[in-house]
């Protein structure tokens, strides 16, 4: 996982509420064995309405999706996940989220960011107002900022998903920096024991 500091860009204005992981990534879906190409698949029921804010130019190249209350609720498929970051995003903007696919989030590099229900909503309008809005998360200070539309506020991450986002860590990376306790326990572990030696 690399790491993520700061996510500055323009935004997606997705504005639907109670969105499932079932509606990012349709079950067909599922049927792939890699871990990229899902981004085709994002959203892809919806994607066949030519009004959809995905197929709207004005919004191409946007790293960051601005949703409604409730986002990534339902089944806890990590391909979610992985279709929003495949798709180019790199942060999710809601007042809600689910837990599974906030947990499934944090691991693969994808910043969740929680707002009040009313900088939401405000973010909401002022993306659909002006695609061009440059919006910037900044992780180590816990902020959402859109200057030009007046917003600022704080949003809650906890410091070990902080420390996650920041270091670039995944669960391996994490569990890597405890290499040298691995290795003095195993060296002292009783020979007729399983192993992890070769």
């Amino acid at each position: 996982m690399e790491p993520v500091r700061v996510v500055q860009g323009t935004a997606v204005p997705l504005d639907r509420s109670d969105v499932d992981t079932d509606q990012i990534i349709p079950a067909e879906w599922l049927k792939r064995v890699e871990r990229t190409g899902f981004g085709r698949g994002l959203f892809a029921t919806w994607r066949d309405e030519p009004g959809f804010v995905l197929n709207d130019e004005r919004y191409a190249g946007a790293t960051i999706l601005v949703a409604g209350p409730n986002f990534g609720t339902g089944s806890s498929r990590e391909h979610a996940v992985w279709a929003i970051t495949d798709y180019g995003f790199k942060a999710v903007v809601s007042p809600r989220f689910g837990d599974i696919f906030r947990n499934n989030a944090t691991k693969n590099g994808l910043v969740p960011v929680v707002v009040p229900p009313e900088v939401g909503e405000r973010l909401m309008r002022a993306v659909e107002a002006d695609p061009a809005l440059e919006v910037t998360i900044d992780i180590e200070r816990r902020t959402l900022a859109a200057p030009a539309a007046g917003i600022e506020c704080e949003f809650p991450l906890d410091d070990a998903t902080r420390e996650r986002f920041l270091e670039g860590l995944d669960d391996i990376g994490i569990t890597l920096r405890h290499t040298a306790a691995i290795d003095a326990y195993e060296a002292r572990r009783p020979a007729w024991m399983p192993s992890t030696a070769r």
